[in-house]
């Protein structure tokens, strides 16, 4: 007990800056490596993004206990959130609100009988398409949409993918997230809709961006760059 006691007046300096950066990360601010492709072209493997933990609701630190409302998630948010199957810490588009009655047709998306449209369209450069290591074939780019619903997706036609489902109405309380690259996402159309509670925070910007199959050289472009 001593020695501990000794150790924390040497060290309270630093455990004390320790412990605020602990309260930071877990109530106010956090950062997540995107560590798949689920979401290009929006975001890259290698991508470092900034979470707003307090965007939509103030927690009680470390917890899922909302302890108020600040506002509610919108459509075409970018949100990360605790995967309702498992856990995992995932990154998606919210696509659909409680309440909205959604379907997908042959990759279209339909919301409240508003159907989306699609403009073809092209990424930056060919780093913002699904790397060959994870798939070879055809890979098309388009613009989704529909209200506040305006991004990029990619489809990719040569892999199987749940390209129908619905319609269904998101319940109250709960959410419906996808991936911008929507054949090569799990999502909504495999782990069920989202609660709040499981919403960890919104992502507007990123702090970085290594590119890892390119001996992680900085993709200078994105660094600190808007979504």
């Amino acid at each position: 007990m001593m020695k501990l006691k000794k150790l924390f007046s040497q060290n309270k300096g630093f455990i004390v800056f320790m412990l605020g950066m602990a309260l930071v990360r877990g109530a106010l601010a956090d950062y997540y490596l995107v560590p798949s492709s689920s979401m290009y072209p929006t975001l890259l493997e290698g991508d470092r993004v900034i979470c707003d933990r307090i965007a939509y609701d103030i927690k009680l630190p470390l917890t899922d206990v909302i302890l108020k409302h600040v506002s509610d998630p919108q459509r075409g948010d970018v949100v990360t959130f605790s995967s309702p199957e498992d856990g995992t810490r995932l990154v998606k588009r919210l696509i659909a609100v409680p309440g909205d009655v959604v379907e997908m047709r042959d990759e279209h998306l339909l919301i409240n009988g508003q159907a989306a449209n699609y403009e073809a369209a092209q990424v930056a450069t060919s780093d913002h398409l699904t790397p060959q290591r994870e798939y070879n074939g055809l890979q098309q780019v388009y613009k989704e949409q529909l209200g506040s619903l305006n991004h990029h997706i990619i489809v990719m036609p040569e892999r199987v993918s749940m390209r129908n489902f619905g319609p269904v109405r998101v319940p109250d309380g709960e959410y419906l997230m996808l991936g911008d690259n929507r054949d090569n996402s799990k999502d909504s159309r495999y782990i069920g809709f989202v609660k709040r509670e499981l919403i960890t925070g919104q992502v507007k910007r990123l702090m970085f961006s290594l590119n890892g199959d390119d001996y992680y050289l900085p993709r200078i472009e994105r660094f600190g760059a808007k979504l």
